[in-house]
Formats: structure tokens, sequence, C-alpha cells
């Protein structure tokens, strides 16, 4: 407020909580904890560190006038907290003891932007700061290291903002950044390739200020002429949720009245089968005719083996045999591979569209998972999965049979969703041939297999009264 005070309602009966005073320049800037339990604000000569329980002051932080606060604010998914200074400097400090953890090197001369921007992803590894330039500097927060520096359009000479725009699929290690420059237009860029994905604003329709939706679908800006704008991102671009390429490929055919090829320019290639037979050669001339061994067979096979990302079956089943596992920095890449995964972003977002489903509202009563993270993906695997087919919704063990897959690829929802689709329309199709019954067929093979390799173990089953749909 103008007298540099801060207000805290509640959201749900719209009253006053707490009237928060203790700064005594504009505040620039609020951070809540994960939590919700604390809360920063900072202005330009301090920062304070609020108990969102009891509205008190935990402790305060002050600078000489002469460095300058920019921004202080708590990393995603951690304890810790940011503090970044007017002359560049950035320390990291831990949020229980605010013992300072460590500070990132100081940019040389050249390089230093006059920090005034910052963003970081929301799984807290990636920082990036920007200033009174057209650069841009990506901070690695876990190895402290600058990452690399970006350089902007020339049209761009100072960050006024920096906001990711986050991606269901991307695990929270954000890849597009939007970067608002003095000219009023916000440009989205991937911090990876370093391509524009698509802007917003213009020079007659300058923005002042952009928000970003959790879930990254909408941006609302903030017009100097006082106006507001929404954007939908998804019919800004075709970059961030790229549909697959389509399988079917046409072959056209030449024009009506394009000639046919000039057979003089034919080099005749025969083909037989057996021994390589040598050519017929004129006088004083060159043979024209190369035999060559037939190699069908060879050019099946190979295709056969290949997989994408220049991969191939039979090597990696070669490795598989020498070593009986995959190496572990590489396992989930291969198994990504073999199993040629169409990575559908649009039909896995249509699925997430729907929320969550009925069947799975009630998941932690019944799966208790300390982890809330796992939780959710659990949750929101299995709801996809049911409005994908309505078979699922009433199949009791799919949590058990889903859980291994989640815990393993819960940073990439959709990746998880589509090994366990792939998994179970390969391998266990016959599993609900007899659905809603148990699954006799495959019931009665385990037995089977448990009666030919250990009949005593069948027999203490049976003798207890523990049939196949309790131990397989």
């Amino acid at each position: 407020l103008a007298d540099y005070s801060i207000k805290c309602f509640d959201t749900d009966t719209k009253e006053l909580v707490s009237w928060m005073r203790g700064h005594e320049s504009a505040v620039s800037c609020i951070s809540v904890h994960g939590s919700g339990r604390y809360s920063l604000t900072t202005s330009s000569d301090t920062s304070q560190l609020w108990d969102l329980d009891t509205f008190q002051r935990k402790r305060k932080l002050n600078v000489r006038q002469s460095v300058g606060i920019q921004k202080v604010f708590f990393l995603p998914l951690s304890n810790t907290i940011l503090s970044c200074f007017k002359d560049d400097t950035v320390f990291a400090w831990e949020g229980d003891t605010l013992n300072c953890k460590y500070q990132l090197p100081t940019p040389e001369d050249s390089s230093r932007l006059h920090y005034k921007s910052f963003a970081v992803s929301r799984d807290g590894r990636v920082l990036v700061a920007g200033g009174k330039s057209s650069l841009l500097h990506v901070w690695c927060l876990d190895t402290r290291k600058l990452l690399r520096i970006i350089q902007m359009p020339s049209k761009v000479r100072t960050v006024r903002q920096l906001e990711f725009l986050p991606d269901s699929f991307d695990g929270g290690s954000n890849q597009i950044l939007g970067v608002l420059s003095q000219d009023g237009i916000m440009r989205f860029i991937n911090i990876q390739t370093c391509k524009l994905i698509f802007d917003i604003g213009s020079h007659d329709e300058g923005i002042s200020t952009s928000s970003v939706s959790p879930n990254g679908r909408y941006i609302a800006s903030v017009i100097d002429n006082g106006s507001l704008n929404i954007y939908n991102v998804q019919a800004l671009t075709h970059e961030v949720n790229k549909p697959p390429l389509p399988l079917v490929k046409v072959v056209k055919d030449f024009p009506k009245e394009k000639k046919s090829v000039d057979q003089s320019c034919v080099t005749k290639v025969s083909m037989t089968s057996g021994k390589v037979q040598r050519p017929w050669k004129s006088k004083g001339g060159s043979a024209q005719t190369r035999v060559l061994k037939p190699v069908l067979n060879d050019v099946l096979e190979d295709k056969e083996n290949e997989l994408p990302d220049g991969l191939n079956k039979k090597r990696l089943l070669d490795l598989l045999l020498g070593f009986g596992e995959y190496p572990a920095k590489y396992r989930m890449f291969i198994w990504r591979s073999l199993l040629q995964l169409p990575e559908n972003h649009a039909a896995f977002s249509n699925l997430i569209d729907k929320g969550t489903h009925g069947a799975f509202l009630h998941l932690h009563e019944q799966y208790p998972i300390k982890s809330m993270k796992l939780l959710r993906v659990l949750q929101r695997t299995l709801s996809a999965l049911a409005h994908w087919s309505a078979i699922f919704s009433e199949t009791q063990y799919l949590p058990l049979l889903t859980f291994p897959f989640v815990k393993l690829f819960q940073n990439n929802q959709l990746i998880c969703f589509e090994v366990v689709a792939t998994v179970i329309v390969n391998w266990c199709q016959h599993w609900f041939d007899y659905f809603p019954n148990p699954p006799i067929n495959i019931l009665s093979m385990v037995e089977n297999v448990l009666a030919h390799h250990d009949k005593e173990l069948l027999r203490h089953f049976e003798k207890h009264n523990i049939t196949s749909q309790i131990y397989v």
C-alpha cells in the first residue's frame, strides 16, 4: 500500500485477517513458502520473514543503501531462500536457520547485466536473470555455475519481467521462458534451443506486466492502456504441444504432362540368385551391367531391428545378455525407444483436461502414500486411463499395477501413461476376457506353471483355501 504496509485477506470470507507493518519503502515483491506457513516481503532496503500463522515478523534482513535489494524469494520445492542484490550478487540461505548455503559466482564486469528480473523453474534447479541488457544469464543452482548466456533480438534493450511457462509433461524442468522487454512485447523462447516460440503484445498495445496460470495454458497481461488481455497458449503456438507426425505418407505420381524418364540415363542393374556372373563385354567397350547379390532378407531384418534415435534391437539384446541390465543412466531412454511410444501430447492433454475420475477421488484413503507428489501423479495417471477406457475405472488391481511405473516416471507423466497403456495393450490384453470376473485363463496358466515346478507348494495353498486369485 501507499504507507508501505501489507494487508492480508481471507479468500473465503473476504475479511481482513492481518495488517502487517514494518517496511519504510514500497514493497516490490511478496513470496510465499510452498507450505503456506511463511512469507517474504521485499523492499529496496530490507526483506522481512513473516510467520503467517501468527502474522508476526520472525527475521529482518537489512543491507547497506549503496547495495540495495532487488528480490528475495523462496525456491520451489525446497526450504531455500534466494536473495538477489543490485550489485548482481546472489546468495542462497537455509530457510530454518538462515545460514548462508552458497553464493553464485559474481559475473565479470564485461558480462554484468545489472539484474532486475528473475525466474526460477518449477523444480528449483534453473535460475534465469536479466536486466539492463539484451542478454540473459541462465544459472544451474545444483552446480552453481553459469550454464549459458542467451542473446535476445536486437530490439530488446532492457528485460522488465521473466516468467517460465509451465508444462504438464516436463516434470518441473521448464524450457519455455517469457521475456518482457522495454518495447512492451513479451517473447517466449526455448532456453535450450534458443528458438523463439511466439510473442504477445505490440508497440501500440504494450504489455505492462504478465502472469502465467499454474497449468501454463493461459497468460493474463495488463496492457499499458489499462485493459486486461487473456491469451490461450494452445492457440498461440503448436510448438509447445506439438502433435506427432502422421504415420501415413503419400507418394505422389508424376504429372500427366511430364515426360517419362530418359532410358539412356539409366544404369541397368541385374539381380541374380547364386554365384556372381560376369557381364558381357563388347570389343573396346566397357561393361554396362553390374551384378548384385540378393540382400532382401538382410535389409528386412535391419528394418525390423531399427529403432528411433539410432538404436538397434539386436545390439540392445546383446548388451542385455552380456551385462544383465541396461546402464541406469540410459535405462529409461532405452525402454522408451523399445516400446516405441508415440508421445502424443495432444491426446494426453485432452484426457488430463477431464480432471480426476470419480473412481479415484478417494484414492488416498485406500492407498495412503506418504509422498503427495507420487499420490497426485498416480491419481492423474489412473484417471487418464479410466477416461481412455471405462473398464479401468472398475479394475481393482490397476493402482497396484500402475504404481511401480509412477515411481519410475514420476517426472514425466505423459511417458508414464503411455508406458502403462502400452504394457496393458500388448501384454495384459487377455486379463479382461472374462471381465468383471477374474481372468480365469491367466489364473489357470499360472496354476499350471506352479503345479509343474512346485506341487508341494500348490497342495499347501489348496489345503488352506488359498486360490490363484490371491497369490497371483
